[in-house]
C-alpha cells in the first residue's frame, strides 16, 4: 500500500555525486521525494544527509543488479506517486579509453550492462506507475553517441543505443514522455577519468547544467533527444 505523501517521487540513479547529486538537490528543493542510488554507500549517505535526509531515500547498490533495481522501485512506490525516472548512472569503461581494435570484450559488456541494459530494466519495472501518473523518463546521453571521437567507441556506442531505445520507447508508450538528455561536457569525476592527467577545469559544473533539464521537465516538449546547450538558449530567448 502506498503511503500518503504530498510530494511527487523521482528515482535518480548515480545520485551521490556529479550531475546526479546536483539534479537530486534541485528536485528536493522543488518539493520532490527522491529515491537515489550509487555504488559508493558512504558518499550516498553523505549526500542524503547534506541535501535533505527527510526526502532523500538513499539506497546504495549497483544498478546492474536486479535485486537492487527491485529495491529502488519498491521504495519509490512506497514513498508515493512515481512520476520521474532519471537513468543517470553511467560507466565510462577503461581509463585511458582504448580504441575499438583493442577494447576488451569483458569491459565492453560491463559498459553496456550499466549504460543500456540496466536503464531498460528500470524503465520496464517503473513503466506501470509512470503510465498511471503521467510520468517522465530521462535517459542521460552524450555527444559521443552522435560524434565519432577516437577512443570513445565503447561508451559512445552504448549511449547511441540508449538514444535509439529512448526514441522507440517514446513511440511505443506515448502516455509517458521519454527524453534523451545530453548535458554536454561537465567537470565530473567520470569526465576526468576520460582525460587522465588533463585539466578539465574549463568544463561546466553540473549545477550549471541542471536548469536545462528542469526546463525540459517544466515545458514537456515532444519526446526526443535534447541538448542542454539548446535548452539553455531557448530559455534565454524567452
Amino acid at each position: 500500500m502506498t503511503q500518503s505523501n504530498p510530494y511527487p517521487v523521482a528515482i535518480v540513479t548515480g545520485a551521490s555525486r556529479g550531475f546526479g547529486r546536483a539534479l537530486t538537490g534541485a528536485l528536493l528543493d522543488r518539493g520532490w521525494t527522491v529515491v537515489g542510488d550509487a555504488r559508493r554507500a558512504a558518499e550516498l549517505e553523505t549526500s542524503a544527509t547534506e541535501l535533505n535526509p527527510a526526502r532523500f531515500i538513499a539506497l546504495p547498490g549497483d544498478v546492474t543488479e536486479a535485486p537492487h533495481r527491485d529495491s529502488l522501485i519498491a521504495a519509490a512506490l512506497k514513498a508515493g506517486a512515481l512520476r520521474l525516472l532519471v537513468n543517470n548512472a553511467s560507466r565510462l569503461g577503461p581509463s585511458p579509453q582504448p580504441t575499438l581494435a583493442d577494447y576488451p570484450a569483458i569491459e565492453l559488456s560491463a559498459v553496456y550492462e550499466t549504460n543500456l541494459f540496466a536503464p531498460l530494466a528500470l524503465i520496464q519495472a517503473a513503466l506501470p506507475a509512470l503510465t498511471d501518473n503521467g510520468g517522465v523518463v530521462v535517459n542521460l546521453t552524450s555527444d559521443a553517441a552522435v560524434e565519432p571521437y577516437p577512443g570513445w567507441g565503447g561508451y559512445g556506442s552504448s549511449k547511441a543505443a540508449l538514444d535509439q531505445l529512448s526514441a522507440v520507447l517514446a513511440v511505443e508508450v506515448p502516455t509517458v514522455q521519454v527524453y534523451a538528455f545530453d548535458p554536454g561536457d561537465m567537470r565530473t569525476e567520470m569526465h576526468q577519468a576520460a582525460f587522465p592527467g588533463e585539466d578539465i577545469s574549463d568544463r561546466a559544473v553540473p549545477e550549471s547544467v541542471v536548469p536545462a533539464l528542469l526546463r525540459l521537465l517544466d515545458t514537456r516538449p515532444a519526446a526526443g533527444r535534447y541538448r542542454a546547450a539548446d535548452l539553455a538558449l531557448s530559455g534565454a530567448r524567452r
